[in-house]
C-alpha cells in the first residue's frame, strides 16, 4: 500500500493474489480515453485507468460542525450530501464498486443520542435514495458485523439489499459497524471450524481460504483507498483488502468532499504505478508517492 497525500492547506473525524469469486487484489481498471467534463463540472482523469473499487474512510463531519458552532448532528446531515454526489460521482466516472466507511465497531463507544441519529439518518437515506439506486442499476451491500445493527435499520437495509440484488453494473457497499480486525477473526472462526470438522486440513489454509471466508467474498479488493479530512491512519479499514491498495489523503472535511475532490482522487490514481511486488509498470508516475 503506498500512499499519496493531497498537498492543500485546508483544515481537515470519520462517521461514523487471486482468489476465487472474483477477489483480486490486482482488479482491472476502466480505461480512460479523454479529458472529459461531467455534468457536475468535475474533470475526469486525462489518462491512465480508472480504479474498480473505490473505498472511502468518510471522516470530518464532528470537525465540520464544530468549525461552523452547530451540533455535530448538522455534520452528519451535511455529510449524507457528500454521499449522494459521490454516488453520483462515481457512476459518471465508470467506478463500479464503492465502499463507504459509514458506522465502525468502534463507533458504539459514542453517546447514545449521536448513534440513534445516525441510524435514522441512515434509514433516511436508504428510503429516499432507493429510486436512485433502481434507476442506476446499482446493488446495495452490507459489510459488517450486521447483528449488532438495530432491528428497524437492520430491516431496511434487508428490504433495500433485496430490491436491487440483481443489479451486476454497479454496487454501493455500506460498512456498518465494521472492523478489519473483527473481520479477519471472523474468518479464522469460520476457517477453524472447517478444520475442526475435518473438511479442511491445516496445511491447506491459504491467503484464498482467507478471502473466501471474508464478510464479501465476491467484492474485488479497492484499488483506491480516499480518507478525507487529513488524518494518516486506517482507522481499522478493510486491513486484510488494502495490502496493494493505493492510499489518497485529503485534509477536505466529508460534508465538503463533492465531485471535484471525488475526480482529484481518481485523477491521482490514473498517475501511480502499481506492480504488485513486481518489476512492470502498471499505470502512471509514482512522483509525490512514499511507501508505507
Amino acid at each position: 500500500m503506498r500512499l499519496l497525500k493531497k498537498s492543500t492547506s485546508q483544515d481537515g473525524e470519520r462517521g461514523g493474489t487471486p482468489v476465487p469469486s472474483g477477489r483480486d487484489a490486482r482488479s482491472p481498471e476502466a480505461p480512460v480515453s479523454s479529458v472529459a467534463s461531467s455534468a457536475t463540472g468535475a474533470l475526469a482523469p486525462a489518462s491512465g485507468r480508472v480504479p474498480q473499487h473505490v473505498a472511502i474512510i468518510m471522516d470530518g463531519n464532528g470537525r465540520w460542525a464544530k468549525s461552523r458552532g452547530l451540533p455535530r448532528s448538522k455534520g452528519h446531515e451535511a455529510g449524507a450530501e457528500s454521499v449522494r454526489a459521490v454516488l453520483r460521482a462515481a457512476r459518471e466516472h465508470g467506478v463500479r464498486y464503492l465502499t463507504l466507511y459509514a458506522f465502525s465497531v468502534e463507533n458504539w463507544k459514542r453517546p447514545v443520542a449521536e448513534v440513534r441519529h445516525l441510524m435514522g439518518l441512515l434509514r433516511t437515506f436508504l428510503t429516499e435514495n432507493e429510486p436512485a439506486l433502481h434507476e442506476n442499476r446499482t446493488r446495495l451491500r452490507v459489510l459488517g458485523r450486521r447483528s449488532d445493527l438495530p432491528a428497524l435499520t437492520d430491516r431496511v437495509l434487508r428490504r433495500v439489499e433485496k430490491a436491487t440484488e440483481k443489479y451486476d453494473e454497479r454496487t454501493l457497499v455500506l460498512a456498518l459497524s465494521y472492523g478489519g480486525r473483527t473481520e479477519i477473526a471472523h474468518a479464522a472462526q469460520a476457517i477453524a471450524e472447517k478444520v475442526a470438522a475435518g473438511k479442511l486440513r491445516p496445511k491447506d489454509v491459504t491467503e484464498e481460504t482467507v478471502s473466501e471466508n471474508l464478510y464479501l467474498p465476491d467484492v474485488p479488493d479497492p484499488d483506491l483507498i480516499v480518507r478525507t479530512s487529513g488524518e494518516l491512519r486506517l482507522s481499522n479499514f478493510l486491513l486484510w483488502q488494502c495490502a496493494y491498495s493505493e492510499l489518497y489523503v485529503t485534509p477536505v472535511l466529508w460534508p465538503d468532499f463533492r465531485e471535484p475532490q471525488f475526480a482529484e482522487a481518481l485523477e491521482a490514481f490514473s498517475r501511480r504505478k502499481r506492480r504488485f511486488g513486481g518489476i512492470v509498470d502498471v499505470v502512471g508516475s509514482e512522483e509525490g508517492a512514499r511507501t508505507c
